[in-house]
């Protein structure tokens, strides 16, 4: 998605690199643990989260306008009628 929205290839690298890398260590009664990796990769208040949520809605929204071009989609109907 990222290269269809015109990014670069280093770009898009650093990013995948960024959310597979994280690692965290505790903080046990003065001493560090060893560190592990999270199983969500990436925490609500990390900093790059609102970007990547702008980038996805972006791709999201592409994706559905194309394919209401197409006529696989009419759109969503609210209400009675």
């Amino acid at each position: 998605m990222l290269q269809r929205m015109g990014f670069g290839t280093t770009w898009i690298k650093w990013i995948k690199s960024f959310l597979k890398s994280s690692s965290i260590s505790i903080v046990v009664n003065g001493s560090p643990t060893e560190q592990f990796q999270p199983t969500k990769r990436l925490r609500q208040d990390d900093p790059l989260t609102p970007f990547l949520f702008s980038i996805v809605a972006k791709g999201l929204a592409e994706v559905m306008r194309v394919t209401q071009q197409k006529g696989y989609y009419d759109g969503v109907k609210v209400g009675r009628d």
